[in-house]
């Protein structure tokens, strides 16, 4: 298997696959040319072109950095864009909502004024968009994203999971806070699925942080929802590789993903033999091919990003030494209205 993805056109693949997998050391002849063909591929000059044209636009550019981080890109422009966003950071650590940020459009005429600071600014997601970019760049550990980190602990709410707004300020007297909408409830948590996910992304790439308890409880969150879809399987790494498209404002993590969830739990320490982990990893093991890869269902070209990924994950379970609530929680889908005829 791991022959297949060495001899994978991608060299961001080959790359990878050497040192993660095999681990090749740098100095390997392969792995240097796999290494000087990362920054001429038609992937990462897209992205670096798109990464240039978004300095002010710090949620398209905090996942841009996600994408060059994953195709393994770790060029000069990184610190540049990374500054770029923090140039939008509210003193408290967190970024405001900036109104035409959620895609390429080209800016209307009529320039929008920034939200006020008791507006939308504290939906969570305009925070871990961002932070998980950072973060995945290699700067987690930054002063400046520390406090964005501080933030996020603040928001969450007391069972240790994150609502995604309007105002994320946990409620107050005579103004709690209102439920999140059915399709993103957690099956245990008051917080919201996507904030949740988004939140534990960001605190996964942390190299203290990941294994810390906010990060384990909000994985914990993520794994109590034991459905199985795998219409839904790679949808995040399908994202990362640029074959579909990152959008979304609190929506933007609302995709119940299975690897992704794994990759979470894995990198924040959830052990193997927590039930729910060892039960997605059954599951996905029937999944498995003749040839030891997982097919992605709707882009077949990503069956070998999607193996590899699969496998990484799969690998840092062995080192995980944390196991959450492993009681069954019945999922129910959201509720759907009364058909009018």
């Amino acid at each position: 298997m791991n022959t297949l993805l060495l001899g994978d056109p991608s060299p961001s693949l080959q790359w990878r696959a050497a040192v993660e997998l095999e681990g090749i050391t740098e100095d390997d002849d392969d792995v240097r040319a796999s290494r000087a063909e990362i920054r001429e591929s038609a992937a990462v000059r897209s992205h670096l072109a798109r990464l240039e044209a978004a300095r002010n636009r710090p949620k398209a550019a905090g996942y841009l950095l996600c994408q060059l981080a994953y195709l393994g890109y770790q060029g000069p422009e990184l610190p540049a864009a990374v500054d770029a966003i923090f140039a939008h950071q509210q003193p408290d650590g967190s970024w405001p909502l900036w109104l035409d940020d959620d895609s390429d459009r080209k800016p209307t005429r009529k320039a929008q004024p920034p939200p006020p600071a008791d507006g939308p600014r504290f939906i969570t997601m305009q925070t871990v968009v961002r932070l998980r970019g950072i973060a995945a760049a290699g700067f987690a550990t930054d002063p400046r994203a520390e406090r964005a980190y501080e933030w996020l602990l603040r928001e969450r709410l007391p069972d240790g999971s994150w609502p995604s707004g309007p105002k994320a300020d946990l409620g107050g007297p005579g103004r709690p806070s209102p439920a999140e909408k059915d399709y993103r409830q957690l099956t245990r948590g008051a917080g919201c699925r996507s904030a949740t996910t988004g939140a534990a992304a960001c605190f996964a790439l942390h190299p203290e942080r990941r294994r810390s308890d906010a990060a384990r409880i909000g994985v914990d969150h993520l794994l109590a929802r034991e459905t199985r879809d795998e219409s839904t399987l790679g949808w995040e790494v399908s994202r990362l590789v640029g074959l579909e498209r990152a959008m979304g404002q609190v929506t933007f993590y609302v995709t119940f993903d299975p690897a992704f969830l794994l990759d979470l739990a894995s990198r924040c320490g959830v052990s193997a033999d927590d039930r729910r982990v060892r039960d997605l990893v059954a599951w996905l093991e029937t999944l498995r091919g003749p040839y030891g890869l997982w097919e992605h269902h709707a882009h077949p070209q990503l069956s070998r990003w999607l193996t590899f990924d699969l496998e990484c994950s799969l690998r840092r379970l062995a080192d995980g030494d944390w196991v959450g609530n492993e009681e069954p929680a019945g999922f129910t889908p959201y509720k759907r209205g009364r058909r009018r005829y």
